[in-house]
């Protein structure tokens, strides 16, 4: 490849990149708007410009990710625009059924800046996938827990402002759009549910498919989703057998979604900039 077509190919990854966080951002405003001033506009109005930075979003991830058909890129940018892709899809797709559009109001641009900084920073080390065929299982699963763990606690500091305000007789603003209380609960634990599943699903693909899961590189990923687990497994037993609820939670959902994402991003940070930095 010539520098020209390089440098073309870099440009116009630059542009479909804001182009996705400025659909993002027209839908957040779009819903902070409509949420605030109680302009009642039609669902899809509202959240069509952040389908089209989804979709455009999903091709971006499709040549990040795989810059070659045997080679995979999941470094620490990359690795983020693809959760946040996939927290902002599980928004618009629950918003079908359910009013949760006003949780894109901070993951929608969050998802768009994600974009801009995996172009901004392509791929410095990739790993061959060749030999491999079933890491990619391992990683996509783990991708998708992590994300189902970040959507719970948004929806986790949804309902604790929810609740403060329901208190404090103040339920006024996007308040007033969102479910009951109770309705925003019993979603919070199904959301966890589906994330206890896959992050299961993905320690005990993790042992099965990846070499020395307790290596140097990998022993504080690997603990800290193990700490994860337990407590999220504390916390889904304490619902069903003491019907755990409110502020207790929440607290336990946000400690298990710092643990987890410190697992994650946490170690590649530490791997990719941090200890890289120092060796140079």
């Amino acid at each position: 490849m010539t520098t020209r077509t390089l440098t073309q190919s870099l440009q116009s990854v630059l542009l479909t990149s804001f182009f996705i966080l400025a659909c993002y951002s027209f839908s957040a405003f779009l819903i902070f708007r409509n949420s605030v001033h109680n302009l009642s506009l039609p669902r899809w109005q509202i959240l069509t410009p952040a389908l089209l930075g989804a979709i455009s979003q999903a091709v971006l991830l499709r040549n990040l990710i795989f810059p070659q058909p045997d080679l995979l890129n999941l470094e620490f940018f990359t690795a983020f625009c693809l959760v946040s892709w996939l927290v902002s899809l599980q928004i618009l797709i629950s918003s079908l059924y359910r009013p949760l559009e006003t949780l894109g109001i901070l993951m929608f641009p969050l998802s768009g800046i994600s974009a801009v900084f995996a172009s901004l920073y392509p791929a410095q080390q990739t790993v061959s996938i060749a030999s491999t065929p079933y890491l990619q299982s391992h990683i996509l699963i783990s991708v998708i827990a992590y994300s189902l763990l970040m959507l719970s606690a948004l929806q986790a500091l949804t309902l604790a402002y929810q609740d403060k305000s329901i208190r404090a007789h103040h339920p006024g603003g996007f308040i007033r759009h969102l479910p009951p209380l109770h309705d925003m609960e019993t979603l919070l634990f199904q959301m966890l549910g589906f994330g206890f599943i896959f992050l299961t699903t993905s320690l005990i693909t993790g042992f099965y498919f990846v070499d020395n899961l307790f290596a140097q590189h990998l022993v504080h990923k690997t603990i800290l989703s193990i700490v994860s687990w337990v407590i999220l497994a504390i916390l889904l037993f304490g619902r069903f057998r003491f019907g755990w609820r409110g502020k207790t939670a929440i607290r336990w959902t946000l400690t298990a979604f710092i643990f987890v994402m410190l697992a994650y991003f946490g170690s590649k940070l530490v791997l990719e900039f941090i200890l890289n930095s120092a060796a140079n």
